[in-house]
């Protein structure tokens, strides 16, 4: 069994200067900041970077934390005749940062990714939630959890080359065409 020891005041303060530094570089220039700025940014050599966050993607899911457990609370609160409302929080989530999409895909793909677990468990959620439009009857019988995050890293992804309004019209477009033709709209 590991314990883990609490950080030392000025650890703490370091690694609260780099996620803010990070959120700030990401915010700017996407996942793909150079680490070497986040790092300057937050006034700590790069070695302590790679101290507190061994990797591009351990910072990545250190700063979307709170991100997801408030998205993971979301989705546990819905019921799957709400399915549209849970892939519009994920399209949002997924476009904080530009690369963010493609970033939990492949995080998702790589099961060593310090992402890996949180994209397990936002597939697990939106499986429920299909799983429950179906019984519903709100969505087709066809449309699986893959079509649903596949649309929703897309409309993430079509956030960065057009306008946010745009990009949500295309959302919900992809969203009505995964309508029941019997049963009722899905919100």
């Amino acid at each position: 069994m590991t314990t883990t020891r609490p950080l030392r005041a000025d650890a703490r303060r370091n690694r609260d200067r780099l996620l803010d530094a990070a959120e700030e570089g990401f915010r700017e220039r996407g996942v793909e900041a150079s680490l070497e700025g986040i790092a300057r940014r937050a006034g700590v050599s790069i070695g302590t970077l790679y101290a507190h966050f061994p990797s591009r993607a351990a910072l990545a899911a250190a700063l979307l934390r709170a991100r997801h457990d408030d998205l993971f609370a979301l989705g546990d609160s819905l019921p799957g005749e709400q399915i549209a409302t849970w892939a519009r929080a994920v399209t949002a989530h997924a476009a904080t940062y530009r690369g963010l999409a493609a970033f939990l895909v492949a995080g998702f793909a790589t099961e060593a990714s310090e992402l890996h677990d949180d994209c397990a468990r936002m597939e697990r959620i939106t499986e429920r939630l299909v799983r429950g439009a179906h019984a519903a009857g709100v969505i087709d019988q066809d449309v699986t959890a893959t079509d649903v995050l596949a649309v929703t890293g897309a409309a993430a992804w079509t956030r960065e080359q057009v306008s946010p309004e745009q990009a949500d019209r295309l959302l919900e477009i992809a969203l009505r065409g995964f309508q029941s033709r019997t049963g009722k709209p899905s919100r």
